[in-house]
């Protein structure tokens, strides 16, 4: 194992200093953060765009889908991509294509230029996610990568959180394109440290490989309309559309026929063959549990805080923000500890905690507010700062040379799939069981029931001490009394969805067994021969 480590020191290591590492590490935050937060900053300010630009809810969804189904394409091509044109170009120019087109967006005057530029702008993004984390896996000595990347993992997973606060308060105080501008000055700053200081990986060899169309359409094709299906599934009926099922059944033969081509070409643009290993195959189900569970609860949270309780949307966004910073505050702790403590222990304690935090939030009522919220999120927060650190160590690890780029490729797209089904499963699991509730519920509220009796006299003398007449304080009784069924209704199905998140989680946990016993190879007391 040291024997290993020294080897990977003297081909990589050696070119950076100490302080040039950290300077890097600050670089791709930066990016990080610009992509991370993007993905959630402009859902906020939707209703602003659709005044300003004369859109319908349908239309302007597109600003948000372009963006997200571009990223995931590109996510499992990084790898090639770096190879292709170099760490170092790849990674300096997406961060440039991104930064500008962040520019184009914010001076965009129809919705065609604005999704336009918002697919542009994923298309860059991907390089800031995984090209940026194959990086620093590949720069920094073993015994520093906990603390890395629990630096790292404060972008990925409070950007999430940090986003709809600040893009509330953007949109409230300035006007919705100074959601893009404020990119400019961190992206000209991360690309300017990046072309300076970031070398080509030595395990790169530039134009080597020949371009694999075939691969490439076939997963643009089969992602695409994946992507698509899961963005506007629940709001177009799913497959009672003859839209999704089209898309949908494309989408099967285009991934099937893409796994078969990569499968089958010896020079394939995405390498699945990296998934032969047992401890990514298994790294990158947990993390589609990860984004499922991250994405997922901050699309679920804000609706319950927003339509259940008549929040604003930045109001939402502070409620929020305690567990970003649980999660901040967490994952430099556990990047110390996964040195000590086996990876798949951590990860087995922030599965554990966040099913705690899934079943304290299914005990929401009417009346719940920020300060019953309060302890919930944090738990939730602290359990996301257990998982990323060593889910990622453990899966990364035991890659090596070109297989970090491509591994980490896989592993961030399996992230971002899984924050989608996320949010297509829990928006119609949602709206099933909000009908299903107020069914259930409604059967008891006849004129036979004592209780309805009662209530509907107390609030038809309410309507007419206010001035009602009595025909009319009866019918606002009736409506009163929908909308409370309705409200009860919507507040069991929070808590199922809750609890579904939780089930998800515990049925994942045997996937722990997939990864290897003890410290990681590279972990450990063998990196000290490491500088």
């Amino acid at each position: 194992m040291a024997s290993v480590a020294t080897a990977r020191a003297q081909a990589e290591y050696a070119e950076y200093s100490g302080t040039v590492r950290w300077i890097i590490l600050f670089a791709v935050m930066l990016g990080t953060l610009m992509q991370v937060i993007d993905t959630s900053i402009v859902n906020v300010a939707i209703p602003t765009m659709m005044g300003n630009l004369g859109a319908t809810i349908d239309q302007i969804g597109w600003v948000s889908t372009g963006y997200i189904i571009s990223n995931v394409i590109l996510l499992p091509l990084t790898g090639w991509l770096s190879t292709t044109f170099g760490r170092k170009r790849y990674l300096g120019w997406s961060i440039v294509l991104f930064t500008a087109a962040s520019f184009l967006c914010g001076t965009s005057r129809t919705l065609n230029q604005l999704v336009f530029f918002r697919v542009v702008q994923g298309a860059g993004g991907a390089a800031l996610l995984s090209t940026a984390q194959a990086t620093m896996m590949e720069i920094f000595p073993p015994q520093q990568l906990g603390v890395v990347q629990a630096i790292y993992g404060v972008g990925v997973l409070v950007g999430p959180t940090v986003g709809p606060t600040l893009g509330g308060w953007i949109t409230d105080s300035y006007s919705w394109p100074w959601i893009f501008f404020i990119n400019l000055p961190v992206g000209i700053l991360a690309a300017t440290l990046t072309f300076i200081f970031v070398h080509d990986s030595v395990h790169q060899k530039r134009g080597s490989l020949r371009v694999d169309f075939v691969g490439i359409m076939l997963l643009a094709i089969g992602l695409g309309c994946l992507q698509t299906v899961l963005e506007r599934g629940n709001r177009e009926d799913w497959f009672e559309s003859t839209y999704i099922t089209t898309l949908a059944v494309i989408a099967g033969i285009g991934l099937i026929s893409f796994i078969a081509w990569e499968l089958h070409t010896p020079h394939p643009a995405v390498n699945l063959r990296v998934l032969r290993n047992r401890g990514l195959a298994a790294g990158s189900i947990i993390a589609a549990l990860l984004g499922f569970g991250l994405y997922g609860g901050v699309f679920v949270l804000p609706i319950f805080l927003q339509d259940v309780r008549s929040y604003t949307a930045e109001q939402s966004g502070w409620i929020l923000f305690p567990g970003g910073i649980a999660t901040a505050c967490v994952m430099p702790f556990v990047g110390r500890m996964v040195s000590r403590v086996a990876p798949r222990i951590l990860t087995g304690v922030g599965m554990v905690v966040f099913v705690l935090a899934m079943f304290l939030l299914r005990t929401i009522t009417m009346d719940t507010g920020p300060a019953q919220l309060f302890w919930p999120l944090v738990i939730r927060g602290a359990a996301m700062g257990f998982l990323f650190v060593p889910l990622t160590l453990a899966t990364l690890l035991g890659l090596k040379g070109r297989e970090i780029a491509e591994g980490t490729g896989l592993f961030n797209l399996s992230r971002q799939l899984g924050g989608s089904i996320g949010i297509a499963v829990l928006s119609t699991f949602l709206d099933h069981r909000i009908v299903f509730h107020t069914e259930v519920l409604s059967e008891h509220i006849t004129v036979y029931n004592p209780g309805v009796r009662l209530m509907l006299r107390q609030l038809v003398a309410g309507m007419m001490a206010h001035g009602s007449p009595a025909s009319v304080a009866r019918q606002q009784a009736v409506a009163m009394l929908s909308r409370i069924v309705h409200g009860q209704a919507s507040i069991l199905a929070f808590e199922d969805v809750f609890a579904f998140i939780g089930y998800v989680f515990m049925i994942a946990l045997p996937l722990l067994l997939l990864f290897k016993r003890g410290m990681p190879e590279g972990m450990g007391r063998a990196q000290a021969v490491v500088d």
